[in-house]
Formats: structure tokens, sequence, C-alpha cells
């Protein structure tokens, strides 16, 4: 298994041991994120395209060689990863686009796609020695995290806003964590969780702290260029929150690049809220960094109104020429019908999100026809069933009389 060479500030470039309590930058403190440093030299060794055209493990450690677990029996027993990507030509041709790809990692062991760094965080615990890991989260990584500490025998702490969706807290609680729910919002959330985990000396799952998660999402990008004959799309759509999950769709293209499975970057596009979306406003501002604030929207996963990745999540997208979009909770709700009846994929609203920043930029005239875009769906609709109910409309009601349900039928538009 590989060892990460080195530790590099995202924005001020130090270097930095990969030992087991290097989270961040000394000198840039919490905005200086790290990057995770391999030998490329050896990895491209292991790496290619006829050595994965052989292995047969489609998950997410098909590509462990360029992952930073150190030791093979630390890794999880859950299939993380290789999720579906559906080609979808009839929304392609709705929106004026050459090909629209789905990429659903609501199909992941916790129905998400932050199962893919909890996976990692999980057996980077295992490899420095650690048996509790604990994370802050709006739902998603707090459910995540709880699975994969389970099968592997790890306690966890979660932390999230008392607002969470029952759906989410039920699994944590399922799992076996230990649920703290936070009054306030996630910044609240994540404050606490950063003291408790400094105080008790816990591993710290946080994805925006901790540079060897965004590792695991970054084989979400590797799928992608894999499942489509290596050709990468043009253009690829998240959603983002924290900005963990666009940073690991900019690590994982360039990673291929470095290994010369792939020749190009697609253009990277965030989409936001617009209740929640400080990456967006700095995007368009043209401003060098992020300002946190209030956040309010629907889709509770990414309702984060002070990004802690925000240094990834800026270079994602502006390093691959992407873009940034944000999205009312309404173009929201209508996604995720539109997405599911187009394509039979359900997503949660943080997850149809990325479809409705396609469907805005496609709207506006700002994707080309002869573009191949993939969308990625984050998370699964009945993660968030109070969302789903809101785009979902109401159903018929009738008593079991043919009688009256064949009044009701003629009275109802079908």
């Amino acid at each position: 298994m590989p060892k990460p060479v080195l530790l590099k500030c995202v924005l001020c470039g130090r270097e930095y041991e990969p030992e087991a309590d290097r989270y961040l930058c000394d000198a840039c403190g919490i905005d200086g994120t790290l990057d995770v440093i391999y030998d490329i030299g050896e990895a491209k060794k292991k790496v290619d395209r006829d050595i994965l055209s052989r292995n047969k493990d489609f998950t997410m450690w098909r590509y462990r060689d360029i992952l930073p677990v150190a030791d093979e029996k630390h890794i999880p027993p859950l299939a993380a990863g290789w999720t579906p990507l559906y080609k979808n030509q009839k929304l392609a041709e709705t929106y004026g686009v050459k090909e629209l790809f789905i990429k659903d990692d609501g199909r992941n062991p916790t129905a998400s796609f932050k199962d893919r760094a909890s996976a990692v965080g999980v057996a980077k615990a295992l490899d420095f020695g650690q048996a509790i890991v604990a994370c802050a989260s709006t739902g998603n990584a707090a459910s995540s995290l709880s699975g994969f500490a389970a099968v592997t025998g790890l306690k966890s702490f979660i932390f999230v806003p008392e607002n969470a969706p029952a759906a989410k807290v039920t699994q944590l609680l399922i799992y076996g964590a230990n649920v703290v729910l936070v009054r306030g919002d996630y910044a609240d959330a994540f404050r606490l969780a950063s003291a408790a985990i400094e105080r008790f000396g816990w591993y710290n799952r946080n994805c925006a702290i901790n540079p060897y998660l965004v590792e695991g999402k970054k084989t979400c990008a590797m799928e992608i260029a894999e499942q489509m004959g290596w050709m990468v799309p043009d253009r690829v759509f998240i959603s983002v929150g924290d900005g963990c999950c666009i940073s690991g769709l900019y690590k994982g293209f360039c990673d291929m690049m470095d290994l010369g499975l792939t020749d190009r970057m697609p253009k990277i596009t965030g989409v936001q809220a617009k209740g929640a979306s400080p990456i967006y406003e700095a995007i368009i501002k043209g401003d060098p960094r992020v300002t946190f604030g209030r956040a309010e929207t629907i889709a509770d996963s990414i309702s984060v109104g002070a990004p802690r990745n925000w240094a990834k999540a800026l270079r994602a997208v502006r390093a691959t020429g992407g873009a940034a979009v944000a999205v009312t909770d309404d173009e929201i709700l209508s996604a995720i019908t539109e997405l599911a009846r187009a394509s039979g994929v359900f997503g949660e609203p943080a997850g149809a999100a990325a479809f409705a920043g396609f469907r805005r930029m496609a709207k506006d005239g700002l994707l080309g026809a002869d573009e191949r875009v993939a969308v990625i769906v984050t998370g699964n609709g009945l993660k968030d069933i109070d969302g789903a109910r809101h785009a979902a409309g109401t159903p018929l009601r009738c008593s079991a009389d043919i009688v009256e349900f064949e009044s009701l039928m003629k009275n109802t538009s079908l």
C-alpha cells in the first residue's frame, strides 16, 4: 500500500511530514488545508489503464495504490465506490448538450458520496492506532462515519445541528454512534466538535481539516473517467457545501493527469443553494477568499455558511476554467422530481442541486451544444424524506369502491 510522501499547504506551499497529528499548515492556520502528495513515479508502476482493466475489485479500492492507507488490513469491508454512471440522451437533448451522464453516488453503503471519505478516514484512524473518531456534519458525513466506524470497531462521536433531518439522525443512532445535537447551525456544530476533538485527542474525520479524507472523494473523478472509457467529460457539476466534495474531484482529475491516465481536465462547476452560497459569491466577485455568513436552504447537506475547505473549492473552479452557480430552493425541489422521472435517480435536495445547476446554466445559454457533461448526485432521496415530500406532490385518495374511483378519474388530469 502507498505512503504519502508529504503534505503541502494549498495556500503558501509549505511542506510537512504526513504524521498522525498533522492536519493543517502552521503558518496559515485553519485556512491552510493540505494536499496529500505521492511519489507519482512509483504509483505509475502500479496504476495504469491495462492494470485497471484487469482489476476485478469494483469498489473505490481499485485505486488503492494512489490512496493513503498504509495497512491493507485496515480497509473497511463495505463496498464504497464504483457507483453507476448513467447516460441520459433524453435529458441531453432537452437541455441542448451533446451527452449527459448521471453519477448516482446515493448507491454507496450509507447512501451518500461521503462514504468515500469515511472509508479512508477510518482506515487512517486505524493506521495511526486511534480508537475514537469524531466529526461535525449537516448529516451525510455523520451517518457515513457512524456506519464505517461501526464495521471497523471504532467508537464515533457525531456533532450535528439540532434541526438535522430525522432520517439522518436515526441512521446515526442505528449504527451506534454517540450523537450530539448541537443548538445552532453547522458552524456551531463544527466549533464544538473541533473543541472536543482537541480536548479528548480523538481522530478528526472533519473533511475540511483532515487532508486524507479528500483522497477518498477523489475516487469519484477516477471512476467517471474510467467508466467513460478514459474520455474525460467537458464539464462536471457537483453540489458544494463545505467545499470538500468539489476539492476531491479536482484532486482526482489532477492525479489522473499526473499518472498519464488522462490528458486534460474537465471544467469543474460548483452548485450552491442561494441561501448558502459563499463560494459562489467569491467566484462571481473574483474575491481571493470567501466571506462567511449564515445559511438557510432546504438542502441541508450543503447548508453551510462558513465553508472550511474554501481555498481548495475556489482552486477547483478557477484552475479548471469552471464556474459556480446558485439555485433557489424551488429550483432544487423541481430538480428532484425531474431528475427522478427522467433518469430513475432519486436524489436528496443537495444531490439534486447539481442537476438544478446544470439545468440553470443550460437555460441561460452557458453550455455548448458539443459539451459532454457529468452530473454527480451526492445523496439518495430517502436521506431527507421531508425534502422529497415538498417536491413530490400529493397522492389520490379513494375508498375501495370502483364507482368512486371512476368518478375520481374523470375529475383528475392524468
